[in-house]
């Protein structure tokens, strides 16, 4: 067990010099890093010259905490409003006689056909829309929607349960997606964007000082719609407020020519004639073709962009709109243009967010926190130090080294990982100063009793080690287990714990058995003493 390769040898050595190399951004700041990732020749790999430091969470470096609530009412509504339009089209096709049109309410709609006939082949056409849910836990689960015919004619096409739940689910899911577009374009630095119950978001931006900013991207549905202004007499239409005329309503076509999806690049602007700032946007093929063929045969109409429910510019179309470009302008600040642009290049919400709950820590706060783990870190670590040398002599300092190594390896993985260390990953490199040590007071003691049954030097360090082996294996794999329980299972600052103890608990396995053996065979090698001092 005291005899290395020269090969093994180097691999230890090269594996320390490498973690430390990763550990070294972290006592560059951001501009000498930048400078040095700038100044390093392209053919160098990045790994010979890392430039990442550790990211700091939200309760190290400040920031934003914001929990947002998906506005299910709203939700079902539009999907109401979905639903119709399919029931629309079917009735359109089977030119179905009505009596009251289609009603429409957050639970579904229906209609009422009082000619048996009509209704009796009308009723397989809409019970195609009872499409299955599947669930990857238990099978099929029933359907989104039930269609069922009552009294007088009436057929309804409602929203079962389970429907309800999974519309939800899918829409926290893709908000989930463009909200960490949106966030991902303030240039922060490791956003942390996750579920939170069953309708619920929960959003925290380190370093981001401007919370009211932070709400305005997120609660921003941006749901683009292209529109014209109906003319008089239109009866398909809806009052919406405009921003040209003071908030004052207009009256707008229902029907929506094109969508924000199909929108494919938004990007702030200045206006040439103007100099006012503007957002410019180009559609995809089919968004381009509908909107060249809308303005085509609509020349001299006021076009509605309609921005979440509101008319933020109406411009006339002078001619056929037909390159799949365009600008908006609505007397934007920079900063709005800038942010417009963002929203509308993440994509739509599929439905409005409301904000449940904010707070915002501040630098300072941040700083505290830092310090306070730091000083728990270096106090922790000189009274093992204390403890290890008074115990154990010369070996204790050996352990010390093995420890300081063990600290460094662990910042090298955390910055080489990018992962984000938290007030509750201070505590955990905390732990794994004292579990390291725990596995060097295993095999010290180890060796202690085997000197003690009379076995020469280098039998006592080679039995002492071989022997402790197996137990601290068997120590650090049960914590290994339940950190990564936590990590899978937990959520936020318990999945920062988890990270720095896993990694912690592979450089002590690292450290305190191979380097420790390292250092303790090459001092055997050079001093050959004919008794150990442990």
């Amino acid at each position: 067990m005291l005899r290395f390769k020269t090969s093994t040898t180097i691999a230890i050595l090269a594996a320390v010099a490498f973690g430390m190399l990763l550990a070294m951004p972290n006592l560059l700041s951001q501009s000498q890093r930048d400078a040095l990732a700038a100044a390093t020749p392209s053919f160098v790999p990045s790994f010979l010259v890392p430039t990442q430091g550790i990211v700091l969470g939200l309760d190290l470096q400040g920031g934003s905490h914001v929990l947002l609530e998906v506005d299910v009412e709203e939700l079902m509504r539009r999907e109401a409003q979905n639903l119709r339009d399919q029931v629309r089209q079917t009735l359109r096709e089977t030119r179905t006689p009505l009596e009251g049109g289609i009603q429409t309410t957050t639970q579904g709609v229906s209609v009422r056909v009082p000619d048996d006939a009509a209704r009796a082949q009308l009723l397989p056409l809409l019970e195609e829309l009872e499409v299955p849910l599947e669930n990857a836990a238990i099978g099929q689960a029933g359907t989104a929607v039930v269609v069922t015919e009552g009294p007088g004619g009436l057929i309804s096409a409602s929203f079962t349960e389970a429907g309800v739940v999974e519309r939800v689910s899918r829409a926290v899911t893709q908000a989930i997606e463009v909200l960490r577009q949106r966030v991902d374009a303030l240039g922060t630095t490791e956003p942390n964007i996750q579920r939170q119950g069953e309708d619920r978001i929960l959003v925290q931006v380190p370093g981001l000082q401007d919370p009211e900013r932070l709400k305005t991207i997120l609660g921003e549905t941006a749901q683009l719609e292209f529109r014209f202004l109906a003319n008089p007499g239109d009866s398909d239409v809806e009052m919406l407020p405009s921003e040209d005329l003071g908030g004052e309503p207009v009256a707008v076509e229902r029907q929506i020519i094109v969508g924000g999806e199909d929108l494919i690049d938004a990007q702030p602007a200045f206006d040439q004639q103007t100099n006012e700032p503007i957002v410019n946007f180009r559609f995809n093929v089919s968004g381009a073709q509908r909107f060249g063929d809308a303005t085509t045969r609509n020349v001299g109409r006021q076009l509605a962009i309609v921005l979440d429910d509101r008319v933020i510019s109406a411009p006339r179309v002078q001619s056929p709109i037909t390159g799949g470009s365009g600008q908006i302008s609505g007397q934007f600040s920079v900063q709005e243009a800038n942010d417009l642009s963002v929203l509308l290049r993440a994509g739509a919400l599929p439905a409005r967010l409301t904000i449940v709950e904010e707070r915002t820590v501040g630098p300072g706060l941040g700083a505290d926190s830092i310090r306070a783990g730091v000083t728990a870190a270096i106090v922790g670590a000189l009274l093992v130090v204390v403890f290890m040398v008074a115990s154990y002599g010369f070996f204790g300092v050996l352990a010390t080294i093995s420890l300081t190594v063990n600290v460094i390896l662990i910042l090298g993985l955390l910055s080489a990982l990018g992962a984000t260390l938290t007030l509750p990953g201070i505590a955990g490199i905390v732990l794994t100063i004292g579990m390291a040590v725990d596995s060097n007071v295993l095999i010290f003691e180890r060796v202690r009793e085997e000197e003690r049954l009379g076995r020469s030097a280098v039998s006592s360090l080679d039995t002492g080690f071989s022997r402790a082996l197996g137990t601290i294996l068997d120590a650090n794999i049960t914590t290994l287990i339940a950190a990564a329980v936590l990590f899978f299972l937990g959520t936020g600052p318990v999945r920062g714990f988890a990270v720095t103890l896993s990694l912690g608990i592979i450089t002590t396995v690292f450290t305190a058995y191979t380097l420790t053996r390292l250092m303790v065979a090459t001092w055997f090698r050079v001093r050959r003493p004919k008794s150990l001092a442990v």
